[in-house]
């Protein structure tokens, strides 16, 4: 087996999706999903698809990467301005899931006790790794309408880590000193990468982006060790390094090109070969069923949250649905399900297929129907008056908004 042909065959799809995300104006990430589905079942072209244990390691780091820039965009200002409605949004958004997919398995499906722990777990989630590429490829990470809802998908996902440790984990000494070490490096990192940056930032040859992966691929291997997974102190710490980006963007800029071009094509692909052609249509309705139960429960939850702070009708779908996303813990939990034994593989096909569709289906209806027009305020007072009353045409009933704080101009349909 030749591993530059096996990357070059990989690198080649992930051009693919590039150049179609383009062309139909999807993010890439979904279609990168896509074409590895897609490559991973047509016959004539799976076969030149080898998975092997080096695209598995890059498609890990590549979700370690993802997950820690996903933390780092998380602005700690309009973390604690909005502090009320992220964790609101963020709670309901992991805990009716979490309930409705483990009553859904455990007595329609008839899972027993501890796969449907699994499945409550795995469908309980908001992809962070989709909603991220989203807010990225969109430029809302820059609107506090973004930063609200990836404020609110950490609050979700912490609570799906929490869950799943808490329900599963192996409690030893090994996992304390995992606890212990991440804790004491996330009290230091925030001083420690500042210090780096200002002593040796900035070079060449990049010191910092080398010191923020070996804290990485450190905590993941130790977070291994312990039985745990390498994505779940990564979120934290971009979390904790955030406001030192918040002023040098550089060290994140050139870390995203790095991860964009090369590592998270990989774990997209990946995933997307992990759905079998022949589990859907054997399993459809269970599929079906389940995705409905997922994104039915967090309408649920988030609709009349979101309602409750103020957000215009358009916004509240538009947040809706890309927090009924799920693809990075959901994929991670169905996986640790599977490896402890403790759902069969029917069953994790299924769950598996559920999380893919699920950072595909809404997040594509989010993004035609329901994406958020936004105007910088800086651009808004460039333009004319003229000007700009054509970008705030409204369609019929349409009337312009602000989400709550909110530094950025919108439109909202409240037909929707």
């Amino acid at each position: 087996m030749n591993l530059y042909f096996v990357t070059a065959v990989w690198v080649g799809l992930a051009l693919l999706a590039s150049l179609v995300s383009i062309r139909i104006a999807i993010p890439v990430a979904l279609v990168e999903i896509v074409v590895g589905a897609l490559a991973g079942n047509i016959p004539g072209i799976k076969e030149h698809v080898t998975q092997t244990e080096f695209t598995t390691f890059l498609a890990t780091v590549g979700s370690v990467i993802l997950t820690f820039l996903a933390g780092a965009e998380i602005d700690p200002v309009s973390l604690r301005k909005n502090w009320k409605a992220s964790l609101s949004i963020g709670f309901v958004s992991f805990v009716l899931p979490l309930l409705g997919a483990f009553g859904f398995c455990r007595w329609v499906l008839d899972w027993n006790l501890h796969a449907a722990e699994i499945g409550g777990v795995a469908l309980s989630t908001t992809s962070v790794a989709v909603v991220y590429a989203v807010m990225i490829e969109t430029g809302l990470n820059r609107h506090d309408i973004g930063k609200l809802i990836l404020a609110a998908c950490f609050v979700t996902d912490l609570g799906t880590v929490l869950a799943l440790g808490g329900l599963f984990a192996n409690y030893g000494w090994l996992l304390i000193v995992f606890v212990v070490v991440t804790l004491a490096s996330l009290v230091v990192l925030p001083s420690l990468t500042r210090l780096v940056i200002a002593r040796v930032g900035h070079r060449v040859s990049e010191p910092e982006i080398k010191f923020i992966l070996v804290v990485l691929l450190a905590l993941g291997g130790l977070a291994d060790k312990a039985g745990s997974e390498a994505v779940l102190p990564a979120y934290l710490v971009g979390l904790v390094v955030a406001g030192v980006f918040l002023h040098d963007r550089i060290v994140v800029d050139r870390l995203r090109a790095i991860a964009f071009s090369l590592l998270t094509p990989f774990f997209f692909l990946h995933a997307g070969t992990l759905i079998e052609a022949k589990a859907l249509v054997s399993g459809a309705g269970a599929i079906g069923a389940l995705l409905l139960v997922k994104v039915t429960a967090k309408f649920v939850g988030i609709w009349p949250t979101a309602s409750a702070f103020r957000l215009p009708r358009r916004e509240r779908a538009y947040t809706t649905l890309l927090m009924a996303t799920g693809l990075t813990f959901g994929s991670i939990s169905a996986l640790y399900g599977l490896t402890h034994h403790l759902v069969t593989e029917t069953q994790y096909t299924e769950l598996i297929t559920v999380v893919i569709l699920s950072a595909f289906i809404p997040t594509l209806i989010a993004q035609h129907f329901f994406r958020p027009i936004v105007v910088d305020v800086e651009e808004e007072e460039a333009l004319g008056a003229e000007d700009i009353s054509l970008i705030h045409r409204r369609p019929v009933g349409g009337r312009r908004t602000q989400a709550p704080g909110a530094e950025t101009s919108t439109v909202a349909d409240p037909s929707v």
